[in-house]
């Protein structure tokens, strides 16, 4: 019997959860096409066309997935409750983990994936729908500021200005500032060239060393080549272009420690790394949240109640979402703090709701 019943409420669930996500995929897929048709013009815009929203598709899957989620979780346990089904689970004693678990074991199963399909495909296809848009219908937006390759970086008292190159072929028309713990610069070397040694220590070529001293005097030497133990490997300068929503984990860890390395701000890196895992798993508390909202006592099963609950802690989800986002960003709060502090808040209020009715079934059938 528990067996049957557990079967039943996960296919109730999935094929809520399925048809939800279908919808609501479709509805942003038209809007968003409708808003921007004037853009899509030119040879072969046609295809473009199809090819972008084919992979917009892909991104919307992964950020409107755990709305399908939630929403699915309470129109699902509305509709049993208004067939009058979860007054028959009552009356058989069964309690409300009957349809707690079933959901919770999908939620959590489809968060899983969701991770998995961000790492695999969705990276990529944001990449493609940035490509489709940029270099085919000639919207650039931001595109510059995350895909201009860095020139400045900074490493305890040194900051390398290197305008051309990169760190596996050697850089070119360099400078490397030395300051003094007060900011005063204490030494300046230019150079045509510079290309890694051996670990540390580089070769500088068309070398120009400026010296200064306390008392504002300088010494100037100039050198065909040199060999400079700067105190940074080839790996410190590795800075990858792009956006870190297009970044693969090992790519952002990476990008992390490197842009750390070098002073250069972390945050919102370490933001989209942790929200790689707090955005999709946000989902399984806020639909098990659902599912205690829809078996309160004294509520009808009435599908609209249930979206509306459910696009109320959607809105509530989002609104948490970008207020932790802009905290962290602004060095208010730490990245790990601002990606799951929705997570915890919506834990919180699901396990308190639970709690509240453990043992019973709401009343009512329909």
């Amino acid at each position: 019997m528990k067996g049957t019943l557990f079967r039943y409420v996960v296919r109730t669930y999935l094929q809520f959860a399925v048809g939800i996500l279908a919808a609501v995929i479709s509805i942003f897929l038209v809007v968003d096409f409708v808003d921007r048709a004037r853009q899509y013009t030119g040879e072969g815009w046609l295809w473009n066309v199809v090819v972008l929203y084919a992979n917009k598709a892909l991104v919307a899957t992964q950020q409107l997935g755990p709305v399908a989620l939630l929403l699915a979780a309470g129109t699902s346990v509305s509709s049993l409750r208004k067939r009058g089904e979860v007054t028959a689970m009552r009356s058989l004693t069964f309690g409300p983990n009957a349809l707690y678990l079933p959901v919770a074991l999908c939620v959590g199963l489809a968060c899983v994936g969701l991770i998995a399909f961000d790492e695999w495909v969705v990276v990529k296809a944001s990449q493609r729908v940035e490509e489709i848009t940029t270099q085919r219908f000639n919207r650039w937006g931001d595109w510059g500021v995350y895909h201009t390759p860095k020139q400045w970086f900074r490493k305890g008292d040194q900051i390398f200005y290197l305008r051309r190159g990169n760190a596996q072929e050697g850089f070119e028309n360099v400078a490397i500032l030395t300051v003094t713990p007060e900011f005063r610069l204490a030494r300046r070397v230019d150079a045509e060239t510079m290309r890694s040694v051996e670990g540390t220590r580089w070769m500088l070529g068309g070398v120009v060393e400026r010296s200064f001293t306390k008392d504002g005097k300088s010494q100037v030497r100039q050198m065909a080549e040199a060999e400079y133990d700067l105190g940074v490997t080839p790996h410190t300068f590795r800075l990858r272009p792009g956006r870190p929503e297009q970044m693969r984990i090992p790519v952002l860890r990476e990008q992390i420690r490197v842009r750390g390395e070098v002073g250069r701000d972390t945050r919102q890196f370490s933001l989209v790394l942790h929200n790689r895992f707090a955005h999709p798993m946000a989902s399984l508390p806020a639909a098990l949240l659902a599912v205690g909202l829809a078996l309160r006592p004294g509520r009808k099963g009435h599908l609209t109640v249930a979206i509306v609950e459910g696009l109320l802690i959607s809105v509530t989800m989002w609104g948490l979402m970008v207020v932790t986002r802009t905290l962290a960003l602004s060095e208010r709060l730490a990245p790990a703090v601002a990606a799951w502090f929705p997570v915890a808040l919506l834990s919180v209020a699901a396990a308190l709701l639970w709690l509240r009715g453990e043992g019973r079934l709401g009343g009512g059938g329909a």
